[in-house]
C-alpha cells in the first residue's frame, strides 16, 4: 500500500475513533446509575435521593439504583464513592457529616476535598428540635427548665456519634447550660420509634425526616435552628429566641468521584438543578421548611470548604471524639 494511501487510511481511522469516543461521551448515561446514600433508610437524605432518582430516570431513561451504605459516620458510603470509577455512574448524596468528618476523623481513607467533586448543594434547611408528645414541654424554655431540674436525667438521640445531629445538640446543651445524655443511633430512621415512645426525649435533626411525624401528632416540634423563623412554619420559634446566637443549618449535596470529567459533572449539575426547580420536588422541600439551592459545582466546592471550617470549630470546642 503506497504511503499516501496508508496515511489516508490511518487518518480516516483516527477520525472514526475520535467520533466514536465523542459519541460515547454524548450518550452519557448509557447504563444504570448507582446513587449511594451513606446513611440508614428513613432519613431526609433518603427522601431527597429518591426524588432525584425519579427525575434522573425520567430525563435519561436509565434506572437509578438507590444503594444505602450506612456505617462509620457515613465514611463507608463516601469511601465507596471516592474509590469508584470516575465515569458518572456512581453518585452520592451527603449531608453535613461529610464536612464534619474532615475534622472528626483525621485518618479518613479519602480526602473529602480532593477525592470527591461536588455537583451541587440540593437544598439547605434548619434542623427541627423535636420531643415526644408525652414529654411535658412545649417550648425550648420548658425543655431547658426540665433539663436543669434533672441534670443528666434527660437523654437525646442523634443519627450517630459525630453526626450533625449530635454536634447540633452538643452546641445547644453548651449554649443553654444544660447537661443531657447522648444516645447515638445508626441513622435517623432507627431513632423515630424510640423518640415517639419517649425512650429518648429530644432530637435535633433535619426537619425533612421528621415533618410527617410532627404533622401526624406523633412528635412535637418546639423550635427550628435557623437564625430566622421558617416561612412555611412561622408558628415555630427559633432556638435563638431563647438561646441567643444559636444557629445550625443542614444541607444535602450530590458528589461524584474526584476525577469525573467536567462534561459529565456539568451534565449532572444541569439535570440536578432542573430537578430541584420542578414543582413537585420544590413543593416537597418547601413543606419541610427546606430552601432549594442548586448552586454550581464551583460554588458547592467553596460551600463545602466553609462548612468544614465551621463544624471544625464546633468539634474542637466541644472536644468531640470519633468512636
Amino acid at each position: 500500500m503506497p504511503n499516501t494511501v496508508r496515511s489516508l487510511v490511518w487518518s480516516f481511522l483516527f477520525v472514526l475513533a475520535c467520533s466514536a469516543a465523542g459519541a460515547a461521551e454524548q450518550r452519557y448515561p448509557s447504563k444504570p446509575i448507582r446513587l449511594i446514600i451513606p446513611t440508614a433508610p428513613g432519613g431526609g437524605s433518603d427522601l431527597v435521593a429518591r426524588m432525584l432518582a425519579q427525575k434522573y430516570t425520567a430525563a435519561w431513561g436509565q434506572q437509578v439504583v438507590i444503594d444505602h451504605r450506612p456505617g462509620a459516620g457515613m465514611v463507608i458510603g463516601i469511601d465507596l464513592t471516592a474509590k469508584a470509577a470516575a465515569d458518572g455512574y456512581t453518585l452520592a448524596l451527603v449531608n453535613p457529616s461529610h464536612a464534619i468528618n474532615a475534622t472528626l476523623m483525621p485518618k479518613l481513607p479519602y480526602d473529602p476535598v480532593r477525592d470527591l467533586t461536588p455537583i451541587t448543594v440540593v437544598a439547605t434547611q434548619p434542623y427541627g428540635v423535636v420531643v415526644p408528645q408525652s414529654l411535658p414541654v412545649k417550648t425550648i424554655k420548658d425543655f431547658i427548665a426540665l433539663a436543669k431540674a434533672k441534670p443528666r436525667a434527660i437523654n437525646y438521640a442523634s443519627s450517630g456519634n459525630g453526626s450533625a445531629s449530635h454536634l447540633a445538640a452538643e452546641m445547644f446543651a453548651a449554649m443553654a447550660g444544660v447537661e443531657i445524655v447522648h444516645v447515638p443511633y445508626k441513622g435517623t430512621g432507627p431513632v423515630i420509634p424510640d423518640l415517639i415512645s419517649n425512650r429518648v426525649s429530644l432530637m435535633i435533626n433535619p426537619m425533612l425526616a421528621l415533618i410527617n411525624y410532627v404533622k401526624a401528632g406523633q412528635l412535637r416540634a418546639i423550635a427550628v435552628t435557623s437564625a430566622k423563623r421558617v416561612s412555611s412554619m412561622p408558628e415555630l420559634p427559633t432556638v435563638a429566641e431563647t438561646v441567643p446566637g444559636f444557629e445550625a443549618i443542614a444541607w444535602y449535596m450530590v458528589l461524584v468521584p474526584g476525577k469525573t470529567p467536567a462534561a459529565i459533572v456539568n451534565q449532572l449539575y444541569a439535570e440536578t438543578a432542573k430537578a430541584i426547580k420542578s414543582d413537585d420536588m420544590a413543593d416537597m422541600l418547601a413543606r419541610a421548611g427546606t430552601e432549594p439551592l442548586g448552586n454550581t459545582p464551583k460554588e458547592a466546592a467553596e460551600f463545602l470548604k466553609i462548612e468544614i471550617a465551621r463544624w471544625g470549630k464546633v468539634i474542637k470546642s466541644a472536644n468531640v471524639k470519633a468512636d
